[in-house]
């Protein structure tokens, strides 16, 4: 008999799948903003490496939060510093120019509007420069360990290629995941689901062959793989 179709993730195979990835990849090294949350426990930091972490890889943004964090500790700090050695601190991260006009621009409003500390809300978060949603949301999640759901192109795609959301767009998928994936997960999803991303899962071509996940997963919408 020709077997049927893979069915669909749901609630009742969303947390076995996740303890999957998990176990498979423990030996592998986290995203980069979960290294420096763990590192430091310091929001902060952790909001600072996440804003810079946009459209970069990982290697560049540890390197460049490093150089940052070494002269600019603090906001206080971070609202001194010149754009100009501000753009040299964190060159060559994306977009380097206008994140380090919404770094001093951060560094002044966390200084003299929030005390010098991180808020924990998101309606406070986005009022930062450069603070969207899935910033603000993994900032909660990593900084604050507060439940909320980080979507990042990796965790909408791999939602969407489950079949356990159907959305078109990450502020989409956001909310469906806050109707649907039961609240134990949210906390976990964002670095569960970057880490299968960023090694297994990658968005061209993904390495299907090496996915703890292979016999389980519908491939909705992949039409190569390894």
């Amino acid at each position: 008999m020709t077997p049927g179709p893979i069915a669909l993730i749901d609630n009742r195979r969303i947390g076995s799948m996740l303890r999957v990835i998990q176990h498979a990849l423990r030996d592998t090294a986290p995203p980069v903003v979960t290294l420096i949350a763990e590192g430091s426990q310091d929001p902060y930091r952790v909001l600072i490496s996440t804003l810079l972490s946009a459209r970069t890889k990982d290697e560049t943004t540890a390197a460049a939060s490093h150089r940052l964090f070494k002269v600019a500790p603090d906001p206080e700090a971070l609202a001194q510093l010149a754009i100009a050695r501000l753009e040299k601190l964190i060159f060559p991260v994306g977009f380097y120019r206008t994140k380090a006009k919404n770094l001093k621009m951060t560094g002044r409003m966390l200084r003299d509007e929030f005390g010098g500390v991180v808020p924990d809300t998101i309606d406070e978060l986005v009022q930062l420069p450069g603070v969207g949603r899935k910033t603000a949301n993994l900032v909660l999640t990593e900084a604050f360990k507060k439940h909320a759901i980080c979507v990042d192109t990796h965790v909408h795609r791999i939602c969407n290629l489950w079949g356990y959301v159907r959305t078109n767009t990450p502020e989409q998928t956001e909310w469906a995941l806050r109707d649907k994936l039961p609240k134990r997960y949210w906390i976990d999803l964002n670095k569960t689901l970057v880490s299968l991303g960023q090694q297994i899962c990658v968005p061209l071509s993904p390495k299907c062959t090496e996915c703890p996940l292979a016999h389980r997963c519908p491939r909705l919408g992949v039409e190569r793989s390894r």
